[in-house]
């Protein structure tokens, strides 16, 4: 006959018992809180990270967008920007305002001038032309002087066009042009308002609206030197000089285009002030 299955008495743990259980408790909670800290620091020293690159990366951003600005300002809003195409550059073409080519560059700019009243041509100095190199504007007046040189190694033929890039107020319809070429000058205006077919009196008409003038070198013989003045007024006896053109402006571009039946046309442009 069986008996009744005697309950197990638990043994209490002996004091070495206690101590390694403890310690096993205390471990693994050490563990535990070991690996929760861990993973917080690594999160937040990833945050950290991401956070900067993106400081880095915005900083980095900004400053393109402001550099591309200033370059679109410094290229796009001169009074008078002489530039050569992009062909021309490859065959030598260079521009300066120093008739020694000291420095030199393949694009120049004249500074704006501001607060202009009308005056006219005899107004004008007479020495424009021959007085200084570079930028020497009038209160009233833009006036420009600058060499374009065959630095290449070949001759070849090229055009010189001057054209409106920007205007405002139709100030276009009453400002005079004066293009000195080698020492010899010619006047342009825009045609009469009355009558598009027809000249002012006292200048040759714009080639079009946009286009004030053409003129075209050939056979330009390697370190053969052109000179140009660009001289630029509001034209008092015009008869569109009216209020009604008060603070406007107009910006124009000179572009050296070589002629090159093998090449693409195109044109580099920058400006120095």
């Amino acid at each position: 006959m069986f008996g009744k299955k005697k309950t197990k008495i638990e043994q209490p743990m002996t004091p070495e018992e206690l101590s390694r259980y403890n310690d096993k408790k205390i471990a693994d909670a050490q563990i535990e809180r070991f690996h929760v800290s861990a993973d917080s620091e690594y999160i937040v020293k990833y945050k950290k990270r991401k956070r900067i690159l993106s400081i880095i990366l915005g900083i980095a951003l900004l400053i393109l967008i402001i550099l591309f600005i200033v370059s679109m300002l410094v290229t796009q809003w001169g009074d008078l920007i002489i530039s050569v195409d992009s062909v021309g550059v490859k065959k030598g073409i260079i521009l300066s305002e120093d008739p020694e080519f000291e420095d030199h560059s393949v694009s120049l700019s004249a500074e704006q001038i501001k607060d202009v009243t009308n005056i006219t041509y005899s107004w004008l100095p007479t020495d424009l032309d021959t007085s200084e190199n570079g930028e020497h504007n009038g209160e009233d007046y833009v006036a420009y002087t600058f060499y374009c040189k065959n630095n290449g190694q070949e001759t070849l033929d090229y055009e010189a066009t001057l054209e409106i890039i920007g205007v405002a107020k139709s100030a276009d319809e009453a400002i005079r042009v004066m293009v000195y070429k080698n020492g010899e000058p010619a006047i342009y205006g825009k045609a009469s308002y009355d009558d598009r077919r027809v000249a002012e009196t006292d200048c040759t008409m714009f080639e079009d609206d946009e286009t004030v003038m053409i003129t075209t070198t050939e056979e330009f013989e390697v370190d053969e030197v052109d000179k140009y003045t660009i001289v630029i007024w509001v034209e008092g006896n015009d008869p569109e000089c009216l209020d009604d053109i008060r603070n406007g402006h107009v910006r124009m571009r000179m572009l050296f285009d070589v002629l090159d039946d093998d090449a693409e046309p195109g044109f580099m442009e920058g400006v120095f002030h």
